[in-house]
This record gives C-alpha cells, structure tokens and sequence, in this order.
C-alpha cells in the first residue's frame, strides 16, 4: 500500500520530466561555435627588388661618373705690327694693259714676332714738304683677308696696282709729279715712304688697286 506524501513525490518528478521534454521539443537547436585562432599580419610596402649576388652581400651599384668638360684655350695671336717693327721694298713688278703690278714686300725688322691683317693704304706722294697726291688705292674686294703672322725677319707682301695716267685725258687728271708711294700698314697710322718716281693723278681719279696682305714676299 503506498502512502500519500510518496504518490504526491513521484507525481511532482512526473510534471517536471515533462516539462522539461516540452522545452526540448520546443526551443531552438543550439550548437557550439567553433573555435577560431587570430593571426595578425603585417604588410610593408613593396619596393623594387634587388639582385643580391650569391654568397655575398648587396653592395651598392655605383654610377658612371661623368666627364668634367675641359675648355681648350686657343693660343693667343700675336699682336699687330707697328710701323716701327717694319721695313718696305718694291718687290717684283711688270706692266701689262696700261698698268703696272707692284708687290710691296714689308719685313719684320724687330725680335717680336707680330701680325698683319687686311689692305694696306697707299697713295702717291710727292712735293716739298711731301704729301699725298690723289686718292688712295681702292682695295681689291676679290681677295679674302686672312691674318698674317710675321716672326723676325719673315715677310709678308701686297700687291699694287697702278693705271698709268696716261690713259686719261689731262683736263680729267690733273697729272703730277709723284716721287714716293706712302704707304701704312694695316691697321697702322704711321706711313713708311719709299722711293717710287712716277705720273699720279692729282683729280680725283682713282689709279690705284691694292690686294690684302699675304704671307711671304711678292712674286713676279
């Protein structure tokens, strides 16, 4: 025979077992997460890639030096020649169409070695005190100038030439009694005489031509 208070035991467990049978059935499935393990990482920025040789460390590449550009420095020209460091001659001379061709030849007198460059000026001189007579020789603009350089005793020469006055009529000349040819060197004031009888033309007529200065002396 079972008593009150165990028959009231055994029907409060039955409640509760069911219950709890309930909950199960009822309530939503519940799964365990799974475990995940943080890695950290970190990023450098990317730069190009070196070649290190095998075995040994990175050295640095060393650039090509570049050249030191050198300025050359031309050798310096000599300087003019005064009229002082010069003597003048007539060189060889011939006629030929109602003209006579005159080379002048100018030496180099001092022990300074010097230049010339361009036409020399030349006009017929004469009278007492002796003066030019005429025009100066108009320069021969088919010869190129070139610059001359003249060491102690070289030469260097120019070419005259001189129309005979002659050949034109005397009312349009006005001849004269040359007896010098003045002539300066170029890029000179100071004039060098020398003797050269002959007929100028006092008008202003043009007779004369000269050529630049060359080196060596005049040929025939």
């Amino acid at each position: 025979m079972i008593t009150a208070p165990l028959t009231r035991r055994a029907a409060g467990a039955a409640l509760l077992l069911s219950a709890g049978w309930l909950l199960a059935a009822c309530g939503p499935a519940i799964s365990a997460a799974p475990r995940t393990k943080t890695v950290t990482v970190t990023v450098h920025p990317s730069s190009p890639a070196a070649s290190v040789p095998s075995g040994g460390s990175q050295t640095p590449t060393s650039r090509p030096s570049q050249a030191t550009p050198v300025a050359s420095i031309a050798p310096k020209a000599a300087p003019p020649c005064p009229s002082r460091y010069l003597s003048a001659k007539i060189g060889p001379s011939q006629a030929a169409a109602g003209s006579v061709y005159t080379n002048i030849d100018f030496t180099n007198i001092s022990n300074i070695t010097c230049t010339l460059y361009g036409y020399p000026g030349v006009v017929l001189a004469g009278g007492r005190p002796v003066s030019p007579i005429g025009l100066s020789a108009a320069e021969d603009s088919g010869t190129r100038r070139q610059l001359v350089t003249v060491a102690p005793g070289a030469v260097a020469s120019a070419l005259l030439r001189i129309v005979q006055a002659a050949n034109f009529p005397s009312l349009r000349c006005h001849p004269a009694k040359a007896t010098y040819l003045q002539i300066i060197p170029p890029n000179q004031t100071t004039p060098i005489f020398l003797s050269y009888p002959a007929t100028a033309c006092a008008a202003r007529i043009n007779i004369m031509t000269i050529e630049v200065v060359k080196p060596g002396p005049g040929t025939s």
